[in-house]
């Protein structure tokens, strides 16, 4: 899969696990169609990751019914907007963020200072973070050399 994905230039690629076990050359395990977290970006702990990541794509998402994944490449550069001076963080850029330094959920929320749903419920849109997490995450980003400019 990963000569594959590496082969590819388009900018989001949809596969069947069907297609995706021609690719490798064996089946998926069970795990693969029955839970979402087999499918997660993570650097560590997660082999089959390393397949899409080393491509320089991300799982954007999953359909366990359709059993179907779609992989997508990140912006060379995200796009950002200010508010007095304040990056506005929405779910795509935590995400993004996160993804970038090879952290899950719970990692990027221990280095936050937050629980990990608030990192889940951020990255889902249910709510932004605060101003005051807001200056603290274009700092972690900054020392990440996460690239980002202003619309």
């Amino acid at each position: 899969m990963l000569e594959y994905l590496q082969r590819c230039d388009r900018p989001q690629v949809t596969l069947t696990f069907a297609e995706i076990e021609t690719l490798i050359g064996e089946p998926l395990p069970d795990s693969a169609h029955k839970r979402r977290g087999w499918w997660s970006n993570r650097k560590k702990g997660g082999l089959q990751a390393s397949a899409w990541i080393d491509a320089d794509y991300t799982v954007q998402a999953i359909d366990l019914n359709a059993k179907q994944v779609t992989f997508s490449k990140p912006p060379p550069v995200y796009k950002v907007q200010r508010i007095d001076g304040t990056v506005q963080w929405n779910g795509e850029l935590i995400r993004a963020l996160r993804q970038h330094m090879g952290m899950t959920q719970t990692e990027l929320a221990r280095e936050l200072g937050v629980r990990q749903q608030t990192v889940s419920e951020w990255e889902k849109g249910i709510y932004n973070p605060t101003r005051a997490t807001s200056n603290y995450l274009t700092l972690v980003a900054e020392k990440a050399a996460f690239q980002y400019e202003e619309e």
